[in-house]
Formats: C-alpha cells, sequence, structure tokens
C-alpha cells in the first residue's frame, strides 16, 4: 500500500466534562487516519495460530484500507456505559430497556445450560426473560459495562440526554469509532500488534475466562487479566486519547449500517455508512472474544433490536460549530 501523508490532529480545547449521568466525556479532535486493514492472510495465520483458515479468510469487510478525514471534533465517552450510569438513565426517565418491554428477555451465562440442546446452539441462554441488564448470568457492580442492551437502547438513552442537556449525544458513526480507538496507530491494537499483550490493555477471552469455556480453551490467551467475565471499565490502560476498553469488555453498538463492500466507495470526509440495510455495526470485541476480533479494524453487525450478554454501548456528543 501507498504511503499517505495525514493532518496531524488538531489542538482540543476543553478537554474533558462529566454529565449528569456520571459520564465522563474526552474530547477527541478532527484528524485524518487510514481506516480498514489490508494484511495478507499469512501475517495474520502466523500471528492467530489457533484460528481455522476460514476465520482469517473471512475478513474481506476490512478492505480497502482508505483515507478518512474526521472534519470535526467532538466527545466520546472515556469508558462504556456502565450498569450504575443507565440505571439513573432509567430512573431519571421512565424508559423500559427491551428486553423487558418485549418480554422476551435477553442472553445469559448459566454454568447448567447445554447450547447442543437448542435451535440455534448459541453459546449463552437465551432469549429468557430472566436475563436483561440486570442479570447477565455474572455478578457485576455499577461500575461494570451495561450489557443486554440494544442500538434502540442506546437511542433512547442518546435522546434523553440530549433532551435534558441542550446537546447532540449520539452514538459514534463507525469511522469516528475506529479513529477513536487507534488515536494515531496503524497497528492491530493501540498498544501493538502481538495480540498476546492484550491483556494490558483490555478485558479478552484469555486464561482468566477459559475455565468456565473448557471446549475453548485452545483459543485463550495465555496471560491473565484478572476477570472472567466483564471488568469494572477504565481498569486497563487508556490510549492516547485516554480512551479506556476501546479492546475487550463489550461490543459497542455505532450508528453505521452495515455494508459489506462499503469501503469500496466511502467518502473521504466524514463517513456515515450506507443509507440502507437492517444491521447496525458493532465494534471492539468484549470479555469472551478472541484477539482476532478485537482488533482496530474488525467488524462485526447486529439487529437493532439485539440484546447480548456481550454488547453494551457507548456514547459521542457533537461539538458545535463556532
Amino acid at each position: 500500500m501507498a504511503s499517505v501523508a495525514l493532518a496531524a490532529p488538531t489542538k482540543a480545547t476543553a478537554h474533558a466534562f462529566t454529565n449528569r449521568l456520571g459520564m465522563r466525556m474526552v474530547r477527541i479532535p478532527a484528524g485524518e487516519f487510514l481506516m480498514g486493514n489490508d494484511e495478507p492472510v499469512e501475517a495474520l495465520a502466523k500471528a492467530y495460530p489457533l484460528m481455522e483458515a476460514e476465520r482469517l479468510t473471512d475478513l474481506s469487510d476490512e478492505a480497502p484500507v482508505h483515507r478518512v478525514r474526521i472534519t470535526r471534533g467532538f466527545y466520546m465517552g472515556q469508558t462504556e456505559v456502565t450498569v450504575g450510569q443507565f440505571r439513573r438513565f432509567l430512573k431519571a426517565s421512565g424508559y423500559v430497556p427491551e428486553s423487558i418491554a418485549d418480554g422476551t428477555g435477553g442472553y445469559g451465562y448459566n454454568p447448567q445450560y447445554d447450547p447442543s440442546t437448542t435451535k440455534r446452539g448459541d453459546l449463552f441462554e437465551g432469549r429468557d426473560p430472566k436475563y436483561s441488564w440486570k442479570n447477565p448470568g455474572f455478578a457485576q457492580t455499577d461500575k461494570h459495562p451495561v450489557v443486554n442492551v440494544t442500538w434502540n437502547d442506546a437511542q433512547a438513552l442518546a435522546r434523553w440526554l440530549s433532551e435534558k442537556e441542550g446537546k447532540t449525544y449520539r452514538v459514534p458513526t463507525e469511522a469516528e469509532w475506529e479513529y477513536a480507538a487507534r488515536a494515531g496507530t496503524r497497528t492491530r491494537y493501540y498498544n501493538g500488534d502481538n495480540p498476546e499483550l492484550q491483556y494490558k490493555v483490555g478485558n479478552t477471552f484469555d486464561a482468566s475466562a477459559k475455565a468456565h469455556w473448557p471446549k475453548m480453551a485452545t483459543k485463550a490467551l495465555k496471560h491473565k487479566d484478572g476477570f472472567a467475565f466483564t471488568a469494572p471499565v477504565a481498569q486497563f490502560k487508556p490510549n492516547k486519547f485516554g480512551l479506556y476498553d476501546m479492546h475487550g469488555n463489550a461490543w459497542e453498538w455505532t450508528n453505521d449500517l452495515y455494508g459489506e463492500d462499503y469501503y469500496a466507495n466511502s467518502p473521504v470526509d466524514d463517513p456515515q455508512g450506507p443509507t440502507e440495510g437492517n444491521v447496525y455495526v458493532r465494534r471492539g470485541g468484549s470479555w469472551h472474544t478472541w484477539p482476532l476480533y478485537t482488533r482496530s479494524s474488525y467488524r462485526n453487525w447486529n439487529s437493532p433490536q439485539t440484546r447480548y450478554t456481550l454488547v453494551g454501548m457507548r456514547l459521542v456528543m457533537d461539538v458545535k460549530a463556532r
């Protein structure tokens, strides 16, 4: 790939603030970056020797690598939305999350659950009304990332905050998310290329978790991050923008509809994703995610009604034009 000269991020002002729900919002400056990934399969196979070949070749939606310009700075949650913050939102707004409102519940961890007895064969039990943002099947405190929340739940939270604070909150675009996650890097992770060093920056599937998943133990990272399930937010090293848990802990919704070939024709300035589709992109991986899928460039998707024990959210807030 030919080298591309990128503009340096502009200097941020009013670097951070805390909103009414206790979310610490960090200023992300405008700038340019190279979005996506074009690593040869051979390089990925060497870095991830335990991954099946088809997993390494099924990454074409990360290409081509392309220039993206984020023309306006924005604020981003320093952490994923926590259980405590989400609880305060529900109490203040009266909003009922989809997993409760539709009566079908969410997904959760149950050591007695046998995936082979279900039609989907899912790793987690559900949908079941006993699971929701309040109960993912494992213990959480108010400082853990909220999970079992839908894209629609994230939109409801953003709308309520926007109304109450007179500002524009939303979930990030896919481009904003990757720009913020990379924080000026071009490596697989914001701390380099080595997946075995993920334990320093995020909570992913490693030796701390494999005891609960013996059939998947061979794919666990060798090191221990200290958490078998979700970790309280901000337990690991942040990136250069001061953001925590951009790799692992909980998948994060974005505002973009998913388009497998979108990158081929993506605009340079502030891409917003396809105009048509029925599933939304989520990014970052989770506490139960293999490191191939926690890379800064990796893309996944779900329907806006999906609620899952691995999926949470992080908000951004627009900076008003002067």
